[in-house]
């Protein structure tokens, strides 16, 4: 069964940090480009971070400098490292493969408080 499992959110004071994980399962996780999107209340889902297979990283220009993502291969688990952490960076967190072809999982909720 093809499976993407996101974990680490929670609620933090703004400035804090957050290291989100999602472990896939079912399919050949190394295989993939990965990307991490997120939605906050009221909005269109957003593309927050992008791993190619080889590693080189892309992100949305209001989270650079600030998360970072990365994978490891053997673990089959694709990470978020997010720092400074803003109230508009709330919302729910999800991980799938890029282009998306995976079924969603249910995302982890990221909670900013100012």
């Amino acid at each position: 069964e093809v499976q993407l499992q996101a974990s680490g959110g929670g609620l933090v004071q703004s400035g804090g940090s957050l290291k989100l994980s999602c472990t896939a399962s079912g399919f050949a996780f190394g295989n993939y480009d990965m990307t991490w999107v997120r939605q906050a209340p009221g909005k269109q889902r957003e593309l927050v971070a992008h791993i190619t297979r080889g590693g080189q990283r892309n992100y949305v220009d209001s989270v650079k400098g600030r998360f970072t993502i990365s994978r490891d291969n053997v673990k089959n688990t694709v990470y978020l490292q997010m720092n400074s952490l803003k109230p508009e960076d709330t919302g729910v967190y999800y991980c799938n493969t890029s282009p998306p072809e995976k079924p969603w999982s249910q995302g982890t909720l990221v909670t900013v408080s100012s």
